[in-house]
């Protein structure tokens, strides 16, 4: 149990940091450096398509007879239909946001 426990941990700001800044592990993808949130969404959009390629790919071994089993193909298409669900849910809520900026009074 630590181990969770110290990693959102790191998250939260000491009382000796500076407040207002918030120490990310060194793992975390920064968004504001050379490609950003556009570098981050494509990587993503790159990952769900190789999963659909994926599925197409043990769709079609199976139905030429080649040894994989149908819940694994089937597993395949979850995890590729759950990547698209997720992937619509953030353009949705991006599309919300310009939305909501170009209302926003000058």
């Amino acid at each position: 149990m630590p181990a969770p426990l110290n990693s959102v941990q790191r998250f939260l700001p000491s009382p000796v940091e500076t407040p207002g800044k918030v120490l990310l592990p060194p793992d975390t993808p920064r968004l504001d450096g050379e490609g950003g949130f556009g570098k981050l969404f494509g990587e993503f959009l790159n990952a769900v398509n190789e999963l659909h390629n994926e599925v197409g790919e043990a769709q079609q071994a199976l139905l030429a007879g080649e040894p994989i089993e149908l819940h694994q193909v089937m597993i395949k298409a979850e995890e590729a239909g759950i990547a698209t669900d997720l992937l619509l849910q953030i353009r949705n809520r991006l599309v919300d946001g310009i939305n909501e900026l170009m209302r926003m009074p000058m």
